[in-house]
Parts: structure tokens; sequence; C-alpha cells
């Protein structure tokens, strides 16, 4: 983090508006954000990542299907199919797409999304 910058963390929705291993978008100052809750053995992830997809121009990522590509996981886009890793938001296809990604977290029921604000 750059040190001109501090971190907020904004409430976005409550764990009860996840769908497990499935995608949500949510608001976040005005940009569309699609969450990704995973949930099985190993525990409880999430991932944020920019709901518009960058090939199309459409905000559709957050119905997009979750898999893996060599261990990593990643979201297919449902329109032309290129696949996003969750954890960067980089394409495997095409590397000079790339989806905005943000620090999530579940604080008690509420997920939450860090922001960065500038304060020089």
């Amino acid at each position: 983090m750059n040190p001109t910058q501090s971190v907020s963390w904004h409430p976005v929705c409550t764990e009860q508006d996840l769908v497990r291993n499935s995608g949500v978008v949510v608001w976040l100052d005005g940009a569309q954000v699609a969450l990704f809750y995973l949930s099985g053995a190993e525990g409880k992830t999430l991932y944020a990542v920019d709901n518009r997809d960058p090939q199309s121009g459409v905000n559709v990522i957050g119905r997009g299907l979750i898999g893996s590509i060599k261990g990593e996981l990643v979201i297919a886009s449902p329109l032309y199919k290129q696949h996003f890793r969750l954890c960067d938001g980089s394409c495997v296809e095409y590397p000079d797409q790339r989806l905005r990604t943000w620090p999530v977290r579940l604080q008690g029921e509420e997920v939450q999304i860090a922001v960065d604000h500038d304060i020089s």
C-alpha cells in the first residue's frame, strides 16, 4: 500500500446474500463488483472482481462459471469464455485483459470490501 493511501472497509451485503460456490453482484462506489463465495472442506473463501467483461464491455462476470486451470481458481466469462484468475484478475488466454480485484472479507455476518483512499 502506498504511504499516502489508507484503506477503509465498506459493507456491501451479508453472508446470507451470497450463493455458495457461485457469484453475486454488488454495488461499490458506483462500480459493479462480482463476489464469489467458495465454501468447502478447506473453509470459506471470498473473491471480489470487476463484473465488467473487458472483451465485450458487458457486466456479466458474476454469472460466470467457477473452475480450475492448472490448479488455479478461475471464472469463465459467460460471453467469450475467456478465463480470469480469481486471485489477481489476470486473464489466462489474453494477458492484456484483466479484471480489477478488491480485498474482501467476512466480518461476522457482514461482507466487506476494502477501498483505498488518498490521504495526501
